[in-house]
């Protein structure tokens, strides 16, 4: 869903996350999955609760991402 060159503009956008441990600590969310996911809310017009479990990340994961990108501007560029 989204292209290699369009990964490849995105990605020294992105702001660094770090996984932040919870109950013993979580696994780290490959950010291409991350960004793919956001890609399909946003084109889809899907709400967050729907995010299919194909995109292999949460759909909270993926909003909290999307607010920290769109607070930074990532989206803006």
């Amino acid at each position: 869903m989204v292209p290699d060159a369009l990964w490849d503009t995105v990605q020294p956008m992105l702001p660094h996350v770090r996984s932040q441990p919870q109950d013993g600590g979580t696994s780290p969310v490959d950010e291409r999955a991350v960004f793919t996911a956001v890609v399909f809310v946003l084109t889809s017009g899907c709400a967050w609760r729907h995010l299919p479990p194909s995109f292999g990340v949460g759909a909270p994961t993926a909003h909290r991402r999307f607010m920290v990108r769109a607070d930074t501007g990532v989206f803006d560029a």
